[in-house]
């Protein structure tokens, strides 16, 4: 009997798309630590028509734009709505790192009312990474208080 999830990944895979897939698997190395699993070449051997890369236990699917195919890139489209939430060991570093691979910094690194020290960079394909360490284990209660501070102190502004 087969397996429903094959063996690594998980129930939910995001599954990107580039115009350049091959460069993004290169910043996401640099950026991110990510290992290259697999690359399929496209027609001809030219592009990539699928690729896997592991960052962390996380595996992430992509490929390129295609005119037969309706996905299309965040560089095609002007962004996109989707943040990815990357847990690090040290933020501060990894935003650092993140940015000295091309990323562009959108939210400096900060202690947020959750628990997590939070920076936020957009990747130079259009996506953005929020890239956090946990600080600090809170309950609900203590959220849910914090939570109150912060929209009051940011109503007040």
């Amino acid at each position: 009997m087969a397996l429903a999830i094959p063996e690594g990944y998980r129930t939910v895979t995001p599954m990107f798309i580039f115009k350049d897939a091959r460069k993004a698997i290169d910043f996401y190395r640099r950026a991110f630590g990510a290992v290259e699993r697999f690359v399929m070449p496209g027609p001809g051997g030219k592009g990539v028509m699928h690729a896997e890369i592991a960052i962390g236990d996380s595996l992430m699917m992509m490929g390129e734009e295609h005119p037969q195919q309706p996905c299309r890139s965040a560089e095609t489209t002007g962004g996109s709505p989707v943040n990815f939430y990357l847990y690090v060991a040290n933020v501060d570093e990894a935003i650092a790192t993140a940015v000295a691979a091309g990323a562009t910094l959108t939210m400096p690194v900060d202690d947020m009312f959750w628990g997590d020290r939070v920076g936020t960079v957009r990747d130079p394909f259009g996506y953005s990474w929020s890239l956090a360490s946990r600080t600090r284990e809170l309950t609900p209660e203590e959220i849910q208080r914090g939570a109150e501070a912060a929209l009051a102190q940011m109503a007040a502004k």
